[in-house]
């Protein structure tokens, strides 16, 4: 499939438009480091959760969400769509929380939470741990995907993607900072949606499939359109919706779902004008990312099983491609190239965006952990804020060279996310009660990463070597959450708790919900939000996106009844959250 001069205009138009942001801001986010990793910390909500979609709008998610509705149908993505449960909860238990701490970085969080060596152990540690390690990994996953769609939409080869792709988003990462980032991630999303609704409608209009109407009745289809699982089928079922919503959602770190929220998620907040846009910055985010944008990737994805219904089919239509890499995901972009020309530049661009959102914000925060949280504070704490940006631009370049590397290992969207939540198996828990039980020390954080990485490991490269027998991913899942749950709360007992001095500075600064930390406050009174009001404010948070999501598909399915019916449940919920948001302040 080849481009032709007006896909290219079109092509060349979003790259003049991010190297222009670049440019402008690169002044700006060169004067400090809070100017460069939290925009000096003066953004409104709407750039900022718009910037949270666009950086979830990457280019391997699309694939992710093809990968799995070709596996296991739309019911599928529970595996992910369990992940709103999380992130309603930090709009309304944490995000206020966080922007009150005004630390730089979510790492920089633990000497304001823990004391002694194991806070200073724990900060550099956490700082290589994800600015590196699950940066990196992150980075490569949605490298990879470029790979294939480059591969299949231009024919070209995995080196060039890489070097070319790579070297552009250095650059522009590296000069504008979080001010670029998120400036040009509100063009991104516009464009990114435009783009993946214009892949949906013309995925519909393929002669195989013969419009929504020819998608839904066709027998490649049927199977896969329902949004539960097949319960006659107890171990799909299990894999699919039970430990997602059972286990995963609370226990599993994973990237821009952080029980409690965390990595990019973290910066946005901590960039918010105030506690108020921190918030409605989360709730615009949670909104969007599961209730807005799914539908169009869903509908692709289906459309792919009726042109493309196995992988010989695939590997017949683009011989060309490198075998390694030819798996179900590729079926997302394959879809692609029966775009027609103008529009195939406009979807080839929007997938440019995706990637960039993603990389320039994954390599701005992993050099903020880095520069801020290992440099600055344990090897060269006296420099100055130039100094300081020099450092973090050169680490910026130096991620986006190591992810290009590691791209070429993996094969697929959805083995990179199950390494993921496999080696942030049992974390979480930790996470959501270190803002609220005064007992969680930094050992029990330390505890718990090694523990979940220790078991990650295991499963991957020891276990099948050793001869032993297969293990699920599902009941490695579990394995490891129970495995990294007793490992830290053994360890939390067992070793003393932080400095009262220290707990009690983190209680007057955040002013958490008040009922954890009885020990440190006595009898003394802080204002705190309505813990009642917040709780409330979550369920009907949870229940409005899930009616509008599944509303939506029963409107694309004709099914109009349980479509009034949610859209319904969508509305009152919507009322309930406008009625309860000022009792989330501080009372």
């Amino acid at each position: 499939m080849q481009l032709d001069s007006l896909d290219w205009a079109l092509v060349i138009a979003y790259f003049s438009i991010v190297v222009f942001f670049g440019l402008m801001y690169a002044r700006r986010a060169g004067k400090s480091l809070t100017e460069f990793f939290v925009s000096g910390r003066s953004l409104p909500w709407w750039m900022l959760g718009t910037s949270m979609v666009a950086t979830t709008f990457s280019t391997d998610t699309p694939n992710l969400v093809t990968d799995i509705v070709r596996k296991n149908g739309v019911a599928g993505n529970w595996t992910w769509w369990a992940f709103l449960i999380t992130g309603m909860g930090t709009v309304f238990l944490y995000s206020r929380l966080w922007r009150r701490s005004e630390v730089l970085t979510d790492v920089g969080f633990y000497e304001l939470r823990y004391s002694g060596r194991g806070a200073r152990f724990l900060r550099g540690f956490r700082a290589v741990y994800l600015g590196l390690f699950f940066n990196i990994i992150i980075m490569a996953s949605v490298t990879l995907a470029a790979i294939k769609i480059s591969g299949v939409l231009l024919g070209v080869d995995k080196y060039t993607t890489v070097i070319v792709c790579g070297v552009i988003t250095a650059a522009y990462s590296a000069t504008s900072g979080l001010w670029g980032v998120v400036a040009t991630d509100c063009i991104l999303f516009v464009l990114a949606m435009a783009g993946s609704v214009t892949a949906a409608f013309y995925a519909l209009q393929h002669p195989e499939v013969g419009g929504l109407a020819g998608l839904l009745t066709h027998e490649a289809v049927l199977e896969k359109t329902s949004f539960l699982p097949d319960f006659s089928d107890w171990n799909t079922a299990l894999v699919v919706l039970i430990i997602p919503l059972a286990v995963q959602w609370w226990s599993t770190w994973y990237p821009g779902a952080e029980p409690g929220g965390g990595s990019y998620i973290a910066q946005r907040m901590l960039a918010a004008r105030d506690e108020r846009h921190s918030l409605l910055a989360t709730l615009w985010f949670n909104v969007a990312h599961y209730g807005l944008r799914p539908w169009p990737w869903l509908i692709v994805a289906l459309c792919s099983l009726v042109v493309f219904p196995d992988l010989d089919s695939l590997r017949q239509a683009f011989p060309h491609l490198d075998p390694s890499i030819l798996q179900d995901d590729i079926a997302y972009p394959a879809m692609l190239t029966f775009l027609p020309h103008g529009l195939l530049g406009l979807v080839v661009a929007s997938l440019a965006a995706a990637y960039m959102s993603t990389i320039s914000t994954q390599v701005n925060l992993g050099a903020s952990y880095l520069v801020n949280d290992l440099y600055r504070r344990f090897l060269k704490p006296e420099a100055s804020d130039r100094h300081y940006v020099l450092i973090a631009r050169l680490v910026t370049v130096s991620l986006v060279v190591l992810a290009g590397l590691v791209s070429f290992w993996l094969e697929n969207a959805l083995q990179a996310f199950n390494i993921l939540l496999q080696i942030g198996a049992g974390t979480g828990l930790v996470f959501l009660l270190r803002w609220f039980w005064w007992r969680v020390n930094a050992w029990s954080e330390i505890s718990g990463m090694v523990a979940s990485f220790s078991v990650a490991i295991y499963f991957e490269f020891v276990h099948d070597s050793l001869g032993l027998v297969p293990i699920a991913p599902q009941w490695q899942l579990v394995t490891g959450v129970l495995v990294t749950t007793i490992c830290w709360v053994s360890v939390t007992l067992m070793t003393p708790p932080c400095d009262h001095a220290t707990l009690e500075r983190f209680v007057l600064k955040v002013r958490p919900f008040s009922r954890g930390w009885k020990p440190v406050l006595g009898d003394r009174k802080i204002a705190t939000s309505s813990l009642s009001a917040a709780i409330l404010s979550w369920f009907a948070g949870v229940a409005g996106v899930y009616s509008a999501l599944f509303g939506t598909g029963f409107l694309l399915y004709d099914n109009l009844l349980p479509a009034a019916l949610l859209f319904t449940v969508f509305a009152l919920s919507a009322g309930l959250l406008w009625k309860l948001l000022p009792q989330t302040a501080d009372q």
